[in-house]
């Protein structure tokens, strides 16, 4: 390689957000840097088609564009114990739904990671 060359890597997660519409796709860079923050080990992959994290060889959380709305798929327990946190998203078993509109608090995506950190850190 000459020496002014330079290789830039792009992970797997940069692949999928080249895909997505400016709106969307800086939303979902925010929800990414969150839980980058909040589990700086995790490891970025695609998992099930969507941009997501892996956190100790397992599952941690997921996220998404869709046409209408943005998910984020954290798993059952954590949108259990954030309960009242979510009122006003679109929740699921295991998905959180919201729009550019009404994104995700920060507080709310930091704590759904920590919160599957913690489950996975005590099986």
């Amino acid at each position: 390689m000459c020496k002014f060359c330079y290789s830039i890597t792009m992970s797997v997660i940069d692949e999928y957000l080249k895909n997505v519409a400016e709106p969307q796709r800086v939303e979902l860079e925010r929800v990414r840097q969150i839980i980058k923050q909040a589990v700086p080990d995790a490891e970025e992959v695609i998992s099930y088609a969507m941009p997501g994290f892996k956190y100790k060889s397992k599952y941690l959380i997921t996220f998404a564009a869709f046409k209408d709305h943005l998910s984020v798929f954290p798993g059952a327990e954590a949108i259990e114990v954030l309960g009242k946190k979510l009122d006003g998203y679109k929740i699921s078993k295991g998905t959180i739904q919201f729009t550019l509109d009404k994104p995700l608090p920060e507080a709310v995506i930091k704590e759904m990671a920590l919160i599957r950190a913690t489950a996975i850190k005590e099986n």
